[in-house]
């Protein structure tokens, strides 16, 4: 599977921003999709992720009120909607993939396949 993240770039806090991954090699709609995201100096963490069908996502608490998952499995892509974005968003964002039976996944390194990344930059 090949992930591809794009959609970063230098926004105002407060302000919104849609990150996307597109994904190719596998059939999509096998696929449990995560968002994870690196600030400098702190680990991996997770955001969230949306099972397969869509019909089911899960958030990190830290993020649940202001992060939205969605996918299109016609386009084999998911978005990541941040609203009322702050300083402390400012990271690098990887999707992430995997197979599984279970709807859920939180750990990164139950990923097995993982996007270059996007950087986010908010300005205070």
């Amino acid at each position: 599977v090949q992930l591809q993240a794009f959609g970063g770039g230098l926004v105002q806090a407060g302000g919104s921003l849609t990150l996307s991954c597109a994904a190719s090699g596998r059939t999509f709609t096998t696929l449990v999709m995560g968002w994870f995201r690196r600030a400098p100096g702190k680990e991996r963490e997770f955001v969230g992720c949306i099972n397969s069908s869509g019909a089911t996502t899960y958030y990190n608490e830290t993020v649940k009120a202001r992060f939205s998952i969605s996918r299109d499995n016609a386009k084999n892509t998911i978005d990541l909607q941040i609203n009322n974005l702050k300083p402390e968003d400012t990271a690098v964002y990887y999707c992430a993939a995997k197979t599984g039976l279970r709807p859920i996944y939180r750990r990164s390194r139950e990923y097995q396949y993982w996007g270059q990344g996007t950087q986010v930059t908010v300005s205070s």
